[in-house]
């Protein structure tokens, strides 16, 4: 398909770069009937910059799934993305509760990222 000029940005978002080492809160809850762990990294100025999910159960697809959206998530959160933004993407169960464990994670941090 041709592309027009002017319809997309030729420039990609900037990956924000985090320092090589830095404090990691850690954070235990359960979301359909499995036990995960967050850590929660953050930017010099306390926005949250990055999420490690594990499960009790690894190796399980559903901890596959989990790590993999954290990965996602801080991936987004680095190129700029505001947490409530991904808060609000995210698919919910019928009662508006998070539907996966990244949305528990996000709906745990608030929507402000600080």
């Amino acid at each position: 398909m041709a592309r027009m000029q002017g319809d997309i940005s030729e420039t990609a978002p900037v990956r924000e770069p985090l320092r090589g080492r830095r404090a990691q809160e850690l954070v235990s809850f359960e979301h359909g009937g499995m036990h995960y762990t967050a850590g929660i990294g953050r930017f010099d100025d306390g926005r949250i910059a990055e999420i490690f999910l594990s499960s009790d159960k690894a190796g399980s697809n559903a901890a596959d799934l989990a790590r993999d959206a954290a990965i996602t998530a801080s991936l987004a959160l680095q190129h700029g993305c505001p947490l409530s933004t991904l808060r609000h993407a995210l698919t919910r169960a019928q009662d508006g509760t998070a539907a996966g464990p990244i949305g528990t994670v996000l709906d745990m941090l608030g929507g402000d990222g600080a």
